[in-house]
């Protein structure tokens, strides 16, 4: 006999950032609340908490501060352009179209009132390689990273003024739907605690579990076909409870499950020195001034590779290879100044709001961060010559597969067209550098054309990189009003989706490639805009 739950008005299957703002609203809304986590307490908050927590706004008031005169139509042919949008993906693009309309009123100014603080400095990420990608910088972090995010969404949660209408479950893992009739009116699963099966019923269920990043398995079944076969080694830079498990129950109801071989994995991870779950990976912010190399230590190209212009680029041309893993060589100047782990918890300076610290990390380099990967983590390997850098190298590989003689070329025609000077840079890393470098906020964190075999900026290190699974850009289909849709397009009554658990919107509002910043923001947005549904309210009257 299944134990039954208290009863609510809305049950909210997931406790990360888009279940968390779905029940703030409902709270805000008078709805009695009942949220199924299925991971423990400290874990509630999901892959947010963990997030570096940047978030992508159009015309905000930090970008006009800085003097950038974004616009909603200029952001939306960004995003189109790099969505790279099939003509049949008319709710993906609908659900693009609503976000950079209004995604500052909404979003930005919503999170302020909640109390979120943001750095003043907008990163500019995803720039375009081959297409224009973001014509301004458009990612916003939170001063705190996501783990404050979440902590001031926690408390405000927590601490509502409709508290007592709220119950968290945690260690509840959903496994079913409950249908009357054609309508969703609750969920069986199981305490994974004790093992117990469970009932719970509601006027509505909003499903906010996540994607399926953290099923390994799963993201290989799913692997876009154009980037070939996939990785035989790929990290896990999510978490074991984006599984795809309400996917699957959701299919059962016939719910339309499109676009899941659209992912948004990182081409730079490493091993956590300190794992948590199996597997678990780290996705770095790769050095500029590196040179990034294939499992041969070949320079890949014939354009070479270099973070914050096309992140599925860097992927694409890493699965190329035969071997579908990377090397990055630089040296401890360009580690220290440059190298950086996207999260919170490898930036603990930001993360606690420490702004002075912070300061002297971007004057004098993370060095903290360096020595603690160096020591730790075992894709980091260091020498004070090339010979001896290959030879941990092939090490590490257990192979033979890097060649001193390649690897000296590579660096020698990297270091003697810097030696000729800015007037004579004919390598494209280089141009794209000078590029970034125009930039205040990328200035102050690119070195200024750093040779790699240079005896003042040693020793060398290199670090063998991996593919790492992150965020799902296919999912659950949903119409404009976050509810789910069928096989046949129409709607499954009391049944609502949000987050990743969606594609972030629609079933996949970024198509094949995403801006970045903009997986926090549409999990904010479509929670919002679930709560109000359910309450019989228009967030966006349009």
């Amino acid at each position: 006999m299944a134990k039954e739950l208290k009863s609510a008005d809305v049950i909210i299957a997931g406790g990360g950032i888009a279940g968390i703002v779905s029940a703030i609203e409902l709270l805000n809304l008078n709805k009695r609340v009942l949220i199924l986590e299925r991971g423990p307490e400290e874990e509630f908050g999901g892959l947010a908490k963990q997030s570096f927590g940047g978030i992508f706004f159009v015309d905000s008031p930090l970008q006009r501060k800085a003097g950038m005169k974004d616009n909603p139509e200029l952001a939306y042919d960004d995003w189109c352009r790099v969505a790279g949008f099939a003509e049949d993906d008319v709710l993906p693009k609908a659900w693009a179209k609503r976000y950079v309309d209004h995604c500052t009123a909404f979003v930005y100014h919503w999170l302020k009132k909640e109390g979120i603080r943001f750095f003043p400095a907008v990163h500019w990420v995803e720039r375009g390689l081959f297409t224009p990608g973001n014509s301004y910088p458009r990612f916003h972090l939170v001063w705190g990273t996501g783990h404050e995010l979440i902590r001031v969404l926690q408390s405000n949660l927590i601490n509502h003024r409709n508290a007592d209408k709220l119950d968290i479950y945690y260690h509840h893992r959903v496994d079913e739907f409950v249908k009357e009739g054609a309508s969703v009116t609750g969920v069986f699963g199981v305490d994974e605690l004790t093992n117990e099966p469970f009932s719970a019923y509601a006027d509505a269920v909003i499903i906010a579990s996540g994607g399926i990043g953290g099923n390994i398995d799963r993201v290989k079944e799913n692997w876009f076909k154009e980037w070939g076969k996939a990785p035989e080694k790929i990290l896990n830079g999510t978490n074991l409870y984006a599984d795809g498990h309400l996917h699957d129950a959701s299919k059962k109801l016939n719910a339309k499950i499109t676009h899941l071989d659209k992912m948004w994995p990182y081409a730079a991870g490493v091993h956590h020195p300190r794992p948590t779950i199996p597997n678990q990976g780290l996705s770095l912010v790769p050095p500029k001034s590196a040179l990034w190399l294939n499992y041969k230590g070949e320079r890949i190209g014939p354009m070479p590779l270099i973070t914050a212009f096309d992140t599925r680029f860097l992927v694409e041309q890493v699965c190329k290879q035969e071997k579908k893993y990377s090397w990055q060589v630089l040296n401890l100047k360009i580690a220290h100044k440059e190298l950086a782990i996207s999260g919170a918890e490898f930036n603990p300076a930001i993360r606690d709001k420490k702004f002075f610290k912070f300061l002297k990390t971007l004057v004098f380099g993370n060095k903290e961060l360096v020595t603690d990967m160096v020591d730790n983590c075992k894709d980091f390997v260091i020498a004070n010559s090339i010979e001896e850098l290959v030879d941990k190298m092939n090490s590490l590989a257990q192979s033979d597969d890097v060649d001193v003689v390649t690897l000296k070329k590579a660096i020698s025609r990297y270091d003697n067209t810097i030696a000729r000077g800015p007037k004579y840079f004919n390598d494209d890393q280089l141009r794209r550098i000078a590029h970034a470098r125009n930039y205040t906020g990328d200035k102050i964190r690119t070195c200024k054309f750093q040779k790699i075999n240079d005896p003042k900026a040693l020793p060398l290190i290199a670090i063998r990189e991996f593919i790492v699974s992150r965020k799902t850009l296919g999912g659950i289909q949903t119409n404009l009003d976050c509810k789910v849709l069928n096989m046949e397009g129409k709607e499954i009554p009391g049944l609502y989706g949000v987050g990743e658990a969606t594609g972030f919107g629609g079933g996949g509002i970024h198509g094949k490639g995403a801006l970045e910043g903009t997986f926090l923001g549409t999990c904010i947005f479509t929670g919002r805009i679930a709560a109000h549904q359910i309450a019989g309210k228009q967030l966006i009257k349009d």
